[in-house]
């Protein structure tokens, strides 16, 4: 149960993946494992599988159809169980299933390909989001073929999976890039739509990537986790709570709202929608009043789901008009843009519109935006930033040869022509400066922080030895406990190492490392020592919390030595602080967690009350350039 395979269709290349859950009953890790394809060549190396585990592994299959094949799980040598799995041979035409292995954690996932019935050129690429409950699979069988574009659709990891947020996001930029890399579209016919938990991520992916889609159409959509769900509010938050709120900016769809002036906006929806409320509809084209591009209908009668028209395809998704407003739209080329309207939560979930790029923000997790134009036979770039500390500039939109003038934030700047393509401008105590690239160790787009940003990159969980034989217990379960949460939510498939295991020569991937630093050796391997998390205390750069018995903390750093890589910490001064992470929900798409955040057992019934300290750390990832918020 619980495979995910490809489709056949005469166009395979490359390696061809499939993945199989492999439970292992016994009370020892157990290591060594292969996979093999009989009548074939095909045999895949396992990863080790923890004591009393499940793990979803990748399977090597063969490169042309076979109706089945049986997959033979060998054991130091031995067969130890057969599995037949069976596949699909589509025709041309036919919507299919296409495999990959995910940069994010490994694991083999798929997307769904409705092809285009023509061989044109320059075809477009529709990327459709499904909703809440339905495969990838069925999402692109409820639409007609198109003649001039193919519609894919990705995962969101699972049919509930991550509300098309966070991991969500990461899977349906993945797939949009391998899409692209299989399909070949026009790079300027690029469109985004979806349904229901799939408009919603309609509205998310088109706010903060109005660089990637020539239009946008949301159907069903609902905006935020804060319109439609509910969710905790403040009232009168204070400082830590501030920290907290911020966390979560990049869920904040309406405070991105300006990003959709930049493209084409179709909404749709039931108004006797009784699932998402047409409201959502309505409350959003009240936000985008003005908008220059702006159409919708509502279906009148029609509920979550319909059909009107006698046409191939489901209305609800496949509505004829948006596939007409799409038609005459596309993505401007970069040469072809004068003005520049980009707001961003967090560079590290999105940094850039066109020739202007933000790397870095004055105040982590608060809004930040560029209005800049450019004038390229004067050579010049001028405009305003709020929350911004560095930013960069294409300029290559301006005339050859001329001197550069820069109008920005009231200062003018006149850098000399620089030997790549950008001019980076960073902002000091309210003054701008030119200066050279960033330096690759700080805060970047690629690494910004915020916790959860660890959940990327190949990420492994690394689980203490060295502690208590309690402690000992504790980091090992807690550690299989996410990997196997993450494979339910995310149909994922993580690495669980023991610290033995890590070396100062380890991969450049994320870890997440469970325990203490007494506790878990990694810590001395993988991190600084900017923050120490140890038995019995905890400190951040010159500050020591001093009552620290029961305290637990996550945080994340750098990976020491790397440009990339991140290391975040799940972890306690004792048990008892351990035992205080094992209900944090870092895999529940709306919860959000600042860079560091350390708490007592009084969270348990007061809440942020029981926060001790939680913030950011600076650009640099110094403590003492940071922000912090603290409860005496």
């Amino acid at each position: 149960r619980d495979t995910t395979l490809p489709d056949y269709n005469g166009k395979e290349t490359g390696p061809i993946y499939g993945a199989v859950v492999i439970r292992n009953a016994s009370k020892a890790t157990v290591m060594g494992l292969k996979m093999k394809v009989t009548g074939g060549d095909f045999v895949t190396a396992l990863p080790p599988i923890p004591p009393l585990g499940v793990r979803k592994v990748p399977v090597l299959l063969p490169h042309r159809f076979l109706e089945s094949v049986t997959l033979e799980l060998e054991s130091q040598g031995k067969v130890v169980h057969r599995e037949k799995v069976s596949f699909r041979n589509r025709i041309k035409g036919e919507p299919y299933k296409r495999t990959f292995l995910s940069g994010i954690d490994g694991s083999v996932q798929y997307y769904a390909v409705n092809p285009a019935t023509s061989v044109i050129e320059e075809r477009a690429l529709f990327l459709s989001l499904h909703g809440a409950s339905v495969e990838a699979i069925g999402q692109s069988e409820a639409y007609s073929a198109k003649a001039w574009g193919h519609l894919v659709a990705p995962t969101n990891r699972r049919p509930y999976g991550f509300d098309w947020e966070e991991i969500g996001r990461l899977d349906a930029l993945e797939v949009l890039a391998l899409a692209k890399e299989e399909l070949r579209p026009d790079p300027t016919k690029i469109y985004l739509t979806g349904h229901s938990m799939g408009g919603h991520g309609t509205w998310q992916l088109g706010a903060h990537y109005p660089n990637l889609f020539a239009a946008i159409a949301p159907s069903a959509g609902w905006i935020s986790f804060q319109t439609y769900g509910g969710g905790q509010r403040f009232e009168n938050p204070t400082p830590v709570e501030q920290m907290l709120v911020r966390a979560g900016s990049p869920s904040d769809t309406l405070g991105l709202k300006n990003n959709y002036l930049a493209r084409g906006v179709y909404i749709l929806h039931g108004d006797a929608d009784d699932n998402v409320p047409v409201s959502q509809a309505r409350q959003m084209r009240e936000a985008l009043t003005g908008h220059k591009d702006l159409q919708w209908h509502e279906e009148k009668g029609a509920g979550h789901w319909w059909d009107a028209s006698p046409e191939p395809g489901s209305d609800a998704v496949d509505f004829a008009p948006i596939f007409d407003f799409f038609s005459k739209r596309r993505l401007p080329r970069i040469s072809e843009v004068r003005e520049v309207d980009f707001t961003t939560a967090s560079p590290g979930v999105s940094s850039q519109l066109h020739w202007a790029h933000i790397h870095q923000q004055e105040k982590p997790f608060v809004l930040s935006r560029i209005q800049l134009k450019s004038f390229p036979q004067l050579a010049k770039f001028s405009g305003t930033t709020q929350n911004v500390s560095a930013l960069s500039l294409a300029i290559g939109v301006l005339a050859d040869g001329k001197k550069i003038t820069i109008e920005i934030d009231g200062q003018t700047l006149e850098p000399s022509l620089p030997t790549i393509n950008r001019v980076f401008l960073y902002k000091k105590d309210g003054k701008w400066s030119i200066g050279g690239a960033p330096n690759p160790g700080d805060k970047n787009p690629e690494r910004y922080g915020g916790f959860k940003d660890v959940y990327k990159n190949r990420f492994a969980f690394v689980y203490g030895t060295k502690g208590t034989p309690e402690e000992n217990a504790w980091s090992f379960a807690k550690a299989r406990y996410d990997a196997e949460t993450f494979w339910y939510r995310g149909n994922g498939s993580v690495d669980i190492l023991p610290d033995t295991a890590v070396s100062d020569k380890r991969e450049d991937r994320n870890y997440v490392l469970y325990g203490n630093a007494d506790s878990n050796t990694a810590f001395s391997k993988l991190l600084d020592s900017e923050v120490v998390l140890a038995k019995g205390r905890f400190s951040y750069g010159a500050n020591r919390i001093a009552v620290t018995s029961g305290l637990a903390s996550l945080f994340i750093r750098p990976l020491r030595g790397s440009d990339k890589s991140s290391v975040a910490v799940i972890g306690g001064t004792d048990i008892v602080g351990m035992r205080l992470c094992d209900r944090v929900p870092v895999f529940t798409s709306g919860s959000a967690f600042p860079d560091l955040i350390v708490y007592g057992p009084e969270a348990l019934l007061e809440g942020s009350k029981g926060i001790r300290v939680t913030g950011y750390f600076g650009n640099d990832w110094k403590v003492a350039t940071g922000e912090w918020a603290t409860t005496n």
